[in-house]
């Protein structure tokens, strides 16, 4: 006959059930749980369950969890001085945390623990086997979650790789389809106001104008939005009772590649499974999938944008439209940009760019160049590259005239293939220049030099290089004849003054140098060279009279 105990334990009854475990494993269900608990404690006199803590969807790999914490404080305040679990597994997975508890905390802290299914208890007398076996199966346990991380990680690549969104929430402006949940769909009334918001960039506003401007017309945001719409959405971005239109919202959006019809996901990973803190993966190790649902922005403006935001376009606090040239006028010398200058004359103002090395007195002569004559001269350039674009698009029809065998020369793939190659010996070359460090046939400041031209020729080419593939796949699906940017520049055909959506969109950057000479560096460089390279090859070739590409 047992001894009767002749203390009575204060109990704590803890119960966990993780997403992991499976909703249809009935053993392990937190009532299930519940009732083999209480039926311990109606046999053993000695005890008294007077709590129960609960962490239903919980993972066992790490203790921060409500239930446990709230049952912890308990023991602190002397509330309860036993805890009961049903198993190991429901304690804790990660071995060594549980160990540390049964082994060290609890005994110093005078708790009694209890595993049912274990056959343990700390009070109760202990074979030296028991000592093994204990930690053997909280390895056993940490091994189970190791590999159901392993199972789970592998099953959302799969998915992701098929270009479904496994994400809780639909990004803004779309929404989850009715039929697969998995499948996104166009928003109608969120999709307009993200096209609203990258015309209001392309045309020249700054990220704080487009809030105000939302804000003022009583637009929802995004979060206020979701909820709207019976969305149980939250976001630690919130500062405010009534979640507004930010500068921080505004760029969430501009750099979504969602509304470009591109599923990237993958972005973030945890260390392993013990580990919950998110980290950013690089952009490389994104798995991005095209084509997986209708696009809401098009991928042309989508890359401009991108351009925009990188380059330096701030603005005075007051100020809320961007200049015409703002991120995209140089001095031709010292490579810095050139700032704008308001000079009064006769109770008017004029305006002029000069060279802000100069403006700091850092050296360099000002360039200065007035904003008329300048706009004038821009204005002009650009509509000579869309006649010369537009002359190109010409003999592009006459080419697609022809049979296939003699107009193989214009494919896709020999110019992406040159890319390629173009791309891997600038890769080279930018290796070399260690090589060329270490040795002392460059110092390290025209290493530095060196490096950043590279690294700048890279990043264009990889740019040119996504663009033709992108328009490749738009091209073979669409049937048309023509590339996508040969379409930008024609757009602007017969635009009647220059504006900040022709600039964004067609030039790259504007190069001003003493004497009043300036330089107009297009977008597209590399697609333009390509093709009229080819062209003149073809006319070399085949015998007919050259296509003026100019007037």
């Amino acid at each position: 006959m047992a001894k009767k105990k002749d203390k009575t334990y204060r109990a704590g009854a803890y119960k966990r059930l993780s997403q992991d475990d499976g909703r249809g494993e009935v053993s392990n269900s937190i009532i299930n749980q519940t009732e083999l608990i209480k039926d311990y404690g109606k046999s053993h006199s000695e005890i008294e369950i007077v709590a129960e803590y609960d962490d239903d969807g919980y993972s066992g790999t790490n203790f921060d969890r409500p239930g446990f914490l709230r049952m912890m404080e308990d023991i602190k305040a002397k509330k309860i001085d036993c805890v009961i679990v049903k198993d190991l597994s429901r304690f804790g997975r990660n071995y060594i945390e549980v160990g540390k508890y049964i082994e060290r905390i609890f005994p110093f802290m005078g708790v009694r623990f209890i595993s049912i299914n274990d056959n343990y208890d700390s009070e109760g007398k202990r074979e030296e086997s028991d000592s093994l076996m204990l930690p053997f199966k909280n390895l056993v346990n940490d091994a189970y979650c190791r590999d159901i991380s392993v199972k789970i990680r592998s099953q959302l690549d799969i998915k992701r790789k098929k270009g479904e969104c496994i994400s809780a929430f639909a990004v803004y402006g779309y929404q989850k389809s009715q039929e697969d949940k998995n499948r996104l769909e166009v928003d109608v009334y969120a999709a307009e106001i993200v096209q609203t918001i990258f015309r209001m960039k392309l045309q020249g506003s700054n990220q704080q104008r487009i809030a105000d401007f939302l804000n003022d017309n009583g637009v929802l945001s995004p979060l206020e939005y979701k909820k709207s719409i019976g969305l149980k959405y939250s976001t630690s971005f919130k500062i405010h009772p009534v979640a507004l239109w930010s500068v921080n919202a505004i760029n969430r959006i501009l750099t979504e590649e969602a509304y470009t019809g591109i599923m990237a996901q993958g972005k973030t990973s945890t260390p392993n499974y013990k580990v919950k803190t998110q980290i950013a993966k690089k952009p490389e190790e994104w798995i991005r999938v095209e084509g997986t649902h209708e696009a809401i922005i098009d991928f042309r403006d989508f890359q401009t944008v991108q351009e925009l935001l990188k380059r330096d376009t701030r603005t005075a606090p007051e100020q809320k439209e961007l200049y015409l040239f703002s991120g995209y006028l140089f001095c031709g010398d010292c490579k810095n940009s050139m700032v704008r200058k308001a000079v009064p004359s006769g109770g008017r103002k004029y305006f002029y760019y000069v060279c802000s090395t100069n403006k700091h007195k850092k050296g360099c002569s000002s360039h200065s160049v007035s904003e008329r004559k300048l706009t004038d001269r821009v204005f002009h350039a650009v509509q000579d590259q869309i006649e010369t674009v537009f002359r190109m698009d010409e003999f592009l029809t006459y080419i697609n005239t022809l049979p296939e065998h003699q107009r193989m020369v214009f494919n896709y793939d020999a110019q992406i293939e040159q890319l390629r190659q173009e791309i891997q010996k600038y890769k080279r070359m930018k290796m070399k220049l260690y090589e060329d460090l270490s040795d002392g046939i460059i110092d390290e400041k025209e290493y530095q030099e060196y490096r950043g031209s590279f690294s700048k020729r890279i990043s264009e080419k990889e740019q040119a290089l996504e663009r033709l593939e992108h328009e490749r796949k738009e091209t073979v699906e669409g049937n048309r004849s023509s590339s996508l940017w040969i379409q930008e520049f024609k757009k602007y055909r017969n635009v009647p003054e220059l504006n900040r959506q022709m600039v964004t969109a067609l030039v790259d950057k504007v190069m001003v140098y003493e004497e009043g000479r300036m330089e107009v560096v297009f977008r597209y460089a590399d697609e333009i060279a390509m093709l009229l390279a080819k062209i003149e090859n073809y006319q070399s070739g085949s015998g007919m009279p050259e296509l003026a590409l100019a007037q």
